[in-house]
């Protein structure tokens, strides 16, 4: 029987003590080079571009760099995620090795533990780790000729908990019994691919992001729901019945179904709530995890820190516990 990847030595290229065993210089030295990988680590100024800067910190301070062109000061994180941070680079390395490190999920209470920091740190952080995800899955089409891709959705949140009494329970499968806070994640997912989540109130609302992101001459495997019936319209589609099979005749959405479980035993196991407005980057997160889950995890580490460093600051979460919400990039 073939060794699962996660217990091979391919899997494991970084582990959390060289990330705390790393002196201050040596984060930095890590973080410039995932920032400024075309110049091998040298500044480049975050205000106008140039790369003639020089090294202006405080004695003891965190690193800082002016540029000689527009004579503004940056730092390694200016313009990016981190920007503005409090803790040392090394403790944002170890959360990023950590984060990659569960394969289901980290929760902000476990990181907060252990990176000895408040909860409120920790869950921003995560949160923000999460969008940097989503910039790889953002305009993502999948599929194409001779392609092959799968289209379900599942339902999480807006939990009604029945009455203690039978005879008090009500029927939560009517819309009039429940909180109307469950929302559908609806998966698009090419077979030996790449994958694309969205979160919509119902399946029937879908239709346009599937069609967007599922290009021509892709085959479309799907369930029985009637969401999926207009599909036929533009890709040649294969039903499956679950209440017959969950293969049959070539048909099944076993690969969309492996990403429902990851992300079930995430919210069940780990997170136990991911209700509301931050559905779509649990389940962005989960799509990430499901599309590199063949990925080592210094590889995953290093992409991750690269997409936080290469975006701008956090739409969601710049000023979140001030409700200082920022507007754009």
């Amino acid at each position: 029987m073939a060794q699962h990847f996660l217990l091979s030595r391919a899997a494991k290229t970084l582990s959390l003590a060289q990330v705390f065993q790393m002196k201050d210089e040596e984060a930095e030295m890590a973080f410039r080079r995932i920032r400024w990988a075309d110049t091998n680590g040298e500044p480049v100024c975050s205000h106008c571009g140039g790369v003639d800067a020089y090294d202006c910190r405080r004695l003891k301070g965190a690193p800082r760099f002016r540029c000689r062109a527009c004579k503004k000061d940056f730092t390694l994180t200016s313009g990016t995620l981190f920007a503005s941070h409090k803790l040392p680079l090394r403790c944002y390395l170890a959360a990023i090795a950590i984060f990659c490190n569960e394969v289901k999920g980290k929760s902000a209470l476990a990181l907060s533990r252990d990176l000895c920091v408040s909860y409120k740190c920790a869950f921003v952080l995560l949160h923000k780790l999460r969008e940097a995800m989503a910039d790889e899955l953002k305009g993502r089409v999948i599929g194409g000729e001779g392609k092959v891709a799968e289209v379900d959705g599942g339902y999480f949140g807006g939990y009604v908990k029945p009455a203690n009494r039978k005879e008090d329970r009500l029927d939560r499968r009517f819309t009039r019994n429940q909180n109307g806070k469950r929302k559908v994640v609806v998966i698009v997912r090419e077979r030996g691919g790449n994958s694309v989540p969205a979160v919509f109130n119902s399946e029937s609302q879908a239709a346009s992001f599937i069609r967007s992101r599922i290009a021509k001459g892709t085959v479309v495997h799907a369930d029985e729901a009637g969401s999926w019936d207009n599909l036929h319209e533009r890709f040649e589609v294969k039903r499956i019945n679950h209440q017959e099979a969950y293969s049959m005749d070539g048909a099944c959405t076993n690969w969309a179904e492996e990403y429902f479980s990851r992300l079930r035993r995430a919210e069940i196991g780990i997170h136990h709530h991911i209700a509301g407005p931050y559905l779509l980057r649990y389940a962005q997160e989960s799509s990430w995890r499901e599309d590199n889950r063949r990925v080592s995890n210094g590889d995953q580490t290093q992409r991750i820190a690269g997409l936080a460093l290469k975006r701008g600051k956090s739409v969601d979460f710049t000023g979140y516990w001030q409700r200082h919400i920022v507007e754009g990039e």
